[in-house]
């Protein structure tokens, strides 16, 4: 193992043989790097909530759509047609 600044760097066989410690570590600290013969192939990281904004149920809609008709029934023949245009 090897530090990094606020890393650490493991090789793929520290990370085979203590997995769970790896990732317990990761969730408490800080990233960690995966290196295979001495090549950076991965990273862990500790998960992290991301809260972007409005949720989709509470979401409103713009005024640029409320003009919109809306399709009857179901949509999913509709939006496989328009993506086929693009």
């Amino acid at each position: 193992m090897c530090h990094i600044g606020n890393m650490k760097q493991i090789t793929i066989r520290e990370l085979h043989l203590r997995t769970g410690d790896w990732i317990r570590r990761a969730g408490r600290e800080q990233r960690i790097i995966v290196t295979e013969r001495g090549h950076a192939v991965a990273t862990i990281l500790p998960f992290e909530p991301r809260h972007r904004g409005v949720s989709f149920a509470s979401r409103k809609l713009l005024p640029e759509f409320e003009t919109l008709k809306p399709i009857p029934g179901d949509v999913t023949g509709a939006i496989s047609e328009d993506q086929g245009r693009a």
